[in-house]
C-alpha cells in the first residue's frame, strides 16, 4: 500500500475567458510527483476566485452552488484514491483520474506481455520489414528473459515497473554464468530487451526507462581475416572436388567484393551493371541495412563471374550451413590455421584488400554498406592503427637516410 499523499488543487485558466468574461476552472491532481489536470466544466468570474481558500467567494446562490460542486469533485477524487489504496496494488495519478471518472483503471503490464505484443507485430511484418531470422532472434530473446526471471524469482514474468538497472545487470550476469554467452552475444540480447522497453514506453505502459543509466559492457573486437599470403595460398590451390572448388571461388569472390552471404546468394545478372566509369559494378539492395549497396568489381572478382557465366545462375548456389562447413574443410586442406566462415571473406575485403591498400575509412564504410561510419571504425580501428604504424615506420626510415 502506498503512503504518498494525494493533492487536489483547483486553478482558473484566466487566459481562456469566454465572451461573458468567465474563465474555466481546472482541477489538478498530484500524486507521486506526477500531475493530472482536467477540466471541471465550471466557469467562474476570475475576480471572485480565492486560490487560497480554494472556493468562489460567495456573493449569491450561484457562487454557493459552484463551491458545492467543487466539494463534490474533491470528495469523489478522494474516494477513488481510497478505493485504490484498499486494493493494495500499485497505481498512479492516471489510475486515480480514471477511477474518479468511473472508467476501468489501466492494468499494470508485464514484460512478457509486451514481448508478445512486439513479436506478434513483427511476425506479421516478416518479408515486409523484417527477415524471419530477425523474428526468430526475438523469440529466442523472450525465452532467455523468461528463463532468467524463473531462475531469479521463481516466476515466469515480471511487471514492467519492477524492471530496474539491477535487473539488467543481473540478466547480463545470468547470461554470462548460466548460459556461457560471450559478451557480444549478451549485448545483443539486452539490446533486444531495450527495444521491448522502448515499445512499452511508447504505448504508455511504462513511464521510467530503466535503460537510461545502463551502459553495455565493451567488447574487444579481434578482427579475423586472411593475410595477403593466406589469400594467395587459397587462390592458387588446386581442388579436385567440384564442391570445394566452387566454395573456394565463392569465398574469393566475396574477398574482392565484400558481399555478405545473403547478397552473394541472391546475386543476379541484373545486379551487374556498367556505370559512369565504364566499369562493372554490383548494384544490390542490402537486406540488413535497407540500403543500396554499390561495389566496383575488381579483376579477380570478374574472373570468377566469367568462370560461371555459362551456368544457370550467376554464381553456384549453396546453403550458408554447407558453405561454412566446406570452407572449414578447405582451410585444413590449404593449411590456414583460422576458423574460416563466410563472414571472414567480408573482413578480408575490408582489411587486406581495402585498408591495407590505403583506401580511406569512409570509402571502406560505403563499400561494406554500413549504415554509419562509426560501425566501420569500431570494427577496424586496430587495423588502421597497424597501417599508421607502418607508414610512420617507413617515414622514420626515409628521415634517417
Amino acid at each position: 500500500m502506498t503512503t504518498q499523499k494525494l493533492k487536489i488543487l483547483f486553478v482558473i485558466s484566466a487566459t481562456r475567458k469566454n465572451k461573458k468574461g468567465l474563465a474555466p476552472l481546472i482541477c489538478r491532481i498530484t500524486f507521486q510527483g506526477k500531475r493530472k489536470p482536467f477540466s471541471t466544466g465550471i466557469f467562474i468570474d476570475p475576480a471572485k476566485w480565492s486560490n487560497t481558500l480554494q472556493e468562489d467567494i460567495p456573493i449569491d446562490d450561484e457562487d454557493s452552488q459552484i463551491n458545492t460542486e467543487l466539494s463534490l469533485i474533491k470528495n469523489e477524487i478522494n474516494q477513488a484514491f481510497l478505493f485504490l489504496k484498499i486494493q493494495k496494488k500499485q497505481f498512479d495519478v492516471e489510475d486515480i483520474y480514471l477511477k474518479y471518472k468511473g472508467d476501468d483503471i489501466k492494468t499494470a503490464k508485464t514484460l512478457m506481455e509486451v514481448f508478445t505484443l512486439h513479436n506478434t507485430k513483427m511476425e506479421s511484418l516478416i518479408n515486409i520489414e523484417y527477415k524471419k531470422a530477425t523474428y526468430s532472434k526475438f523469440i529466442e530473446a523472450k525465452q532467455q528473459v523468461e528463463d532468467f526471471i524463473m531462475h531469479q524469482n521463481k516466476k515466469k514474468n515480471i511487471l514492467l515497473e519492477d524492471i530496474t538497472l539491477k535487473f539488467l545487470h543481473d540478466f547480463d550476469y545470468y547470461l554470462k554464468t548460466e548460459k556461457n554467452f560471450k559478451q557480444i552475444t549478451i549485448n545483443k540480447s539486452i539490446q533486444r530487451v531495450k527495444k521491448i522497453i522502448k515499445l512499452a514506453i511508447s504505448e504508455g505502459f511504462l513511464t521510467t526507462d530503466p535503460f537510461i543509466q545502463y551502459k553495455p559492457k565493451k567488447v574487444i573486437n579481434n578482427v579475423v581475416y586472411l593475410t595477403p599470403e593466406e589469400l594467395s595460398k587459397l587462390e592458387n590451390h588446386v581442388f579436385y572436388q567440384p564442391r570445394l572448388d566452387q566454395v573456394r571461388d565463392l569465398f574469393i569472390f566475396c574477398c574482392y567484393t565484400g558481399l555478405p552471404y545473403q547478397e552473394m546468394s541472391t546475386l543476379k545478372k541484373k545486379n551487374i551493371v556498367k556505370k559512369f566509369d565504364n566499369k562493372l559494378w554490383i548494384e544490390i539492395y542490402r537486406q540488413k541495412t535497407k540500403k543500396q549497396l554499390s561495389v566496383p568489381l575488381l579483376p579477380k572478382a570478374i574472373l570468377i563471374l566469367k568462370k560461371y557465366q555459362e551456368s544457370k545462375n550467376i554464381l553456384p548456389i549453396i546453403s550458408n550451413q554447407k558453405f561454412n562447413s566446406y570452407i572449414k574443410e578447405i582451410a585444413v586442406i590449404v593449411g590456414i590455421e583460422k576458423k574460416l566462415t563466410h563472414h571472414i571473406a567480408r573482413k578480408t575485403f575490408a582489411t587486406t584488400i581495402l585498408l591495407y591498400n590505403d583506401v580511406p575509412m569512409e570509402i571502406v564504410s560505403e563499400l561494406l554498406g554500413h549504415s554509419k561510419i562509426s560501425t566501420t571504425q569500431e570494427h577496424y580501428a586496430k587495423v588502421v592503427q597497424k597501417k599508421v604504424s607502418e607508414h610512420v615506420s617507413n617515414l622514420s626510415k626515409k628521415l634517417n637516410k
